[in-house]
């Protein structure tokens, strides 16, 4: 084992032994995340649900069926740490707040991210949510207007990121009113993903 990945270990290691907001949490930590130093696609997304909690495994709702067919592959792709990673703005169930999931921890990011994509170098980065556009993508003052923008930077160009909604069925009203997204990005995202994948 090389050095680094040894480092990358131990960093696991730390972050699933956490416990920096034990005492804000309605269960005892849990984080739900999935990364290895060889994936060609990172997606940065909110928070694991209750269902992710229990399952330990991100993304185990209907919420990720939506994300992966957006992105054009199954579970056994998407689950696979080599050609995916998935990091969460916050590692563990932050609990219900009025029926909504919390938003996600803010001790997760400012914590472990820099250690954990200092070890990941992806092809193609996915940004989920408003969370992760916020904290990577601040010079947009909007969800969608950070997705907008991908319309005008040209889809015949190979993007390596890209911004899009939360896929929640909470957000069926804003996917009714821009019709675009599907039309146009969905598209554009599948070539991305697809140029990532194992030939």
């Amino acid at each position: 084992m090389s050095k680094t990945s040894s480092q990358f270990d131990n960093l696991i290691t730390r972050i699933y032994q956490c416990q920096r907001c034990v005492a804000a949490l309605p269960y005892p930590p849990r984080p739900v995340l999935s990364v290895a130093e060889e994936s060609r696609i990172l997606i940065i997304g909110q928070a694991p649900g209750l269902k992710a909690h229990e399952s330990q495994t991100p993304w185990n709702d209907v919420s990720g069926d939506r994300l992966r067919n957006w992105m054009g592959i199954n579970k056994n792709t998407f689950y696979n740490k080599n050609i995916c990673s998935v990091v969460p703005m916050g590692f563990c169930f932050p609990g219900y707040n009025k029926g909504s999931d919390r938003p996600p921890r803010k001790e997760c990011a400012p914590a472990w991210h820099q250690q954990l994509l200092s070890h990941v170098n992806p092809g193609l980065t996915l940004y989920v949510g408003r969370y992760a556009q916020q904290y990577y993508l601040p010079q947009f003052n909007t969800l969608t207007a950070a997705i907008e923008h991908q319309r005008t930077v040209g889809h015949e160009h190979a993007q390596t990121e890209y911004i899009l909604p939360h896929p929640s069925g909470r957000n069926n009203r804003w996917f009714s009113r821009h019709p675009w997204f599907e039309a146009e990005v969905i598209p554009s995202l599948r070539a991305a993903v697809k140029r990532q994948l194992p030939q």
